[in-house]
């Protein structure tokens, strides 16, 4: 695509200074990069996918209610995170995560803990004990 060319469709960048960079054909030929605001066909590959982590949400939500499983785990589904990446981020194993997902580990678990749980997901330690 020519660089003139570029979408410039405002939609998941609104408000933010997150931008793409996508390359074009200058008026030489050449590839250069541009950076764009993005693009009506990604924004609504974005909405869909969000749509179906939302929906899946849902589903946790009410297996967390259920007392199926932690709030853990319906956290862990609203910021896209598997058990590996996590971990990664705590500190703590994969094999404890997985017991954290029970509701009766989860119950147990100490203040310390779930700081770490909650500074990972970006959220307080209230809002990491209920959905």
């Amino acid at each position: 695509m020519k660089i003139e060319d570029v979408p410039q469709d405002l939609g998941y960048f609104k408000d933010t200074v997150v931008r793409d960079v996508i390359y074009g054909i200058d008026k030489n030929g050449n590839y250069q990069s541009v950076i764009s605001d993005g693009w009506e066909v990604k924004n609504a590959a974005l909405d869909l996918t969000w749509d179906t982590v939302g929906e899946e949400c849902e589903k946790i939500r009410a297996q967390v209610l259920a007392r199926e499983i932690s709030p853990l785990a319906y956290y862990m589904e609203k910021n896209l995170m598997e058990i590996g990446l996590l971990s990664g981020y705590t500190g703590i194993s994969r094999r404890n995560i997985k017991k954290h997902l029970e509701p009766g580990a989860f119950d147990a678990l100490s203040e310390e803990v779930l700081q770490q749980y909650a500074e990972a997901l970006r959220i307080t330690v209230e809002e990491l004990k209920k959905v």
